[in-house]
């Protein structure tokens, strides 16, 4: 161990970038759908013995740079599919993008890595910074020019019920923190002073403890968890599985439809009692097509409602002309009862940013960018209880999926990830949208045009699903929510962030032997 630290950290130029690029790239695989969580270990304690061995802060941040660029270059390679998938011709783009999108979110290891290589030396102080640092610019990337907390490192554990039940007590930005000190711990059976297996070992040792005791908990916590239904309701997803590049194809927008409607009509043992489409399923703007929303109440329940996505817009004649990316509730007589916009909006795909500089239109039909909603509401509909909607990645944000004033009792994500074929994409959109059911505490209901599609428990346990390229309908229970949600639910991020701070009380203990940090 002690030649393999000085041979990783000595090293320079190309050679230096290029292992870091390749554990990022490793520690991608570790992530929905691979989850080869075991590449990990070598992985960050590969970053850090780099970031140990850098002769200053520069360096160290080309480090975390090089790591991240390969890691978000295979973690979201999927991007590309999505500028091939479009009928107007932007596969010129779809490389471009990823390396583009790849390099910006780069940043962010970039600036935990350096942050760490300005701290005094010691082995263990510095690892615990480079965990807190990776979760605090983690949290960052969530809100810093739009947001994107895409694959977020906590979701590497969405395989296991168990230990995702830590999501409920300090979020997957906790999880995460947890998880990077983890497994970067036997970075210590080495370091500049030669050999510290008792040090690294003991470090070895609380890791895995950590590990086991969150996995013992969300055991624990699950034990005795039941997944009772909402009384009276009778959910019918429907999946219909409509290529994207035919789904805006005007002669073909009428079929679309009446294909959900029979869809939706289709027998069951037990007839449903609300019925669910995806995101702008309806390819009509139905605050302007009230005929399309009248047979598509004629074929809701009685009583009930379905609930679609479509555009809407300004009515005719209003100035300035508007679009929203939108959620329309219709009664059994086709009457709109509520409607939510989508706040939280794509850049490229839904709106042109800097579109007087940008020679490029947004992705998605229409030539009018899509304007932003008001962002998280509670909606009341009738025969079910309050409900947050989420359009697409609205529901990747932590912490920032219901109206705080007034808590939902379930969330419902519309969305349409047809956009990236059969990748890695849509597995991790879907685990996105579980972490968030357990954090939330609250039961979780996804629609998706080509899948996944599922019905979700407060506790992320997924209770039925249609998988990906599946035309189909889904009929279930709407659980009902767990009668206590956890820390998360109640304080938010800054349950994690108190951790941090703990952590960070222990990472500034004067050291007796600090050196000049070199820059």
């Amino acid at each position: 161990m002690g030649a393999l630290y000085h041979r990783v950290a000595a090293l320079d130029g190309w050679r230096r970038w290029g292992l870091a690029f390749v554990l990022g790239a490793l520690a991608a695989l570790a992530l929905p759908p691979v989850y080869f969580l075991p590449l990990l270990v070598p992985a960050f304690c590969g970053l850090f013995w780099l970031t140990e061995g850098s002769p200053g802060f520069r360096s160290a941040a080309g480090v975390g740079w090089w790591f991240g660029f390969g890691h978000f270059l295979v973690g979201l390679y999927w991007v590309a599919i999505a500028f091939f998938t479009d009928i107007r011709g932007y596969d010129w783009l779809g490389p471009a993008a990823v390396l583009g999108l790849a390099a910006a979110l780069a940043v962010f290891p970039a600036a935990a890595t350096a942050l760490v290589r300005l701290t005094p030396r010691g082995g263990p102080r510095r690892l615990l910074i480079l965990a807190v640092c990776w979760s605090f610019f983690e949290w960052v990337r969530s809100w810093a020019f739009t947001g994107f907390p895409w694959n977020l490192i906590g979701s590497v554990w969405a395989f296991s019920d168990d230990m995702i039940q830590f999501a409920a007590i300090a979020g997957t930005y906790g999880l995460g923190l947890v998880t990077v000190a983890a497994v970067m711990a036997p970075a210590l059976l080495a370091g500049p002073e030669g050999p510290t297996l008792r040090r690294g070992g003991i470090a070895t040792g609380l890791a895995i403890g950590a590990l086991v005791l969150i996995w013992s908990g969300g055991a624990l916590r699950l034990a005795g968890a039941e997944s009772d239904p909402v009384p009276g309701v009778r959910l019918r997803l429907v999946q219909p599985d409509i290529p994207q590049e035919l789904k805006w194809v005007k002669e073909l927008r009428g079929e679309h439809v009446l294909k959900q409607i029979a869809m939706s009509r289709e027998p069951a043992d037990l007839a449903p009692t609300h019925i669910i489409w995806g995101e702008t399923m309806v390819p009509f703007a139905l605050s302007r097509t009230p005929e399309v929303a009248g047979v598509i109440g004629r074929a809701t329940p009685q009583g009930g409602v379905t609930i679609v996505g479509a555009p809407r817009t300004t009515p005719y004649g209003e100035r300035p002309y508007r679009v929203w990316n939108s959620l329309y509730v219709l009664d059994d007589e086709g009457r709109t009862v509520a409607t939510y916009d989508k706040s939280h909006l794509v850049p490229v795909g839904e709106y042109v940013p800097l579109r007087g500089i940008l020679p490029i239109e947004k992705m998605t039909a229409g030539v009018n960018d899509f304007s932003a909603g008001s962002g998280p509401v509670t909606l009341r509909l009738p025969g079910l209880p309050p409900v947050s909607p989420l359009i697409c990645y609205e529901v990747i944000f932590p912490g920032a999926v219901v109206n705080p004033a007034d808590r939902p009792d379930w969330l419902l994500n519309l969305t349409n990830d047809s956009w990236y074929g059969h990748s890695s994409g849509p597995y991790q959109h879907f685990v996105a949208a579980r972490l968030r059911a357990v954090e939330e505490g609250l039961p979780l209901v996804r629609v998706s045009n080509g899948g996944i599609s599922g019905i979700v428990d407060g506790y992320g346990r997924v209770l039925a699903s249609l998988g990906l390229g599946r035309a189909g309908v889904l009929d279930g229970i709407l659980p009902a929510p767990p009668a206590t949600p956890g820390p998360y639910a109640r304080w938010g991020n800054l349950v994690w962030m108190t951790f941090a701070f703990l952590a960070s009380g222990i990472i500034v203990i004067p050291s007796g032997n600090r050196r000049r940090i070199r820059s």
